[in-house]
């Protein structure tokens, strides 16, 4: 229970994050082929049913594994979601491992709502979903799996902030850093899998 209230309350945290400044994301929305390694760090917000919790995140996308950590404003991990070829699992401050086949099943389980966590890292880059319905609205905005996003970028063309929107919830991604060199790595599963 304790961990699916963090979660909610990392997630609420998104879309609680202040204004901050961007350029809204320009052009099309591309099919994305393949997005590339990145390490990334800042603030998550999340909005439900009119209640908002935030939280910091620290973030990397290496050999196709994503793992999103979420931390306290003191630095401390409080939960990891991590996705890799065999799936997805979180890990809750207390070292408690819970597996899922999809980002969708887990958080559905864990939270009660479905997440698009598998998808985070292609919006972030600015691309859609290769494959999938998805439609773009007037004002730029894309729309693909029941999620309406947007996306604004800093002078280098680097996401800013990225948010999305349903009908349950809302949530905000506002990055303090990316960094699209990050150090090798040889991780080609989940840490907590081991």
């Amino acid at each position: 229970m304790t961990f699916k209230l963090f979660t909610a309350a990392a997630l609420s945290a998104l879309l609680a994050a202040c204004a901050t400044t961007g350029v809204p994301q320009q052009g099309g929305w591309a099919a994305a082929d393949d997005v590339g390694d990145f390490a990334a760090d800042g603030r998550l917000a999340v909005k439900i049913e009119e209640k908002g919790s935030y939280a910091n995140f620290d973030w990397t996308y290496q050999n196709r594994v994503q793992t999103i950590d979420v931390n306290t404003p003191l630095g401390t991990t409080v939960g990891q979601l991590c996705q890799d070829a065999q799936g997805v699992l979180a890990v809750d401050a207390k070292g408690r491992v819970y597996q899922a086949n999809s980002a969708e099943e887990l958080s559905e389980s864990l939270l009660g709502f479905s997440l698009p966590v598998q998808y985070l890292h292609i919006w972030a880059d600015g691309k859609r979903v290769a494959g999938a319905p998805y439609s773009l609205l007037s004002d730029g905005r894309l729309q693909q799996f029941g999620w309406t996003i947007s996306r604004t970028v800093n002078a280098e063309g680097q996401p800013r902030v990225l948010q999305l929107e349903s009908d349950r919830l809302s949530l905000r991604l506002v990055f303090d850093e990316v960094n699209t060199r990050p150090a090798a790595s040889a991780q080609t599963q989940c840490a907590a899998r081991a």
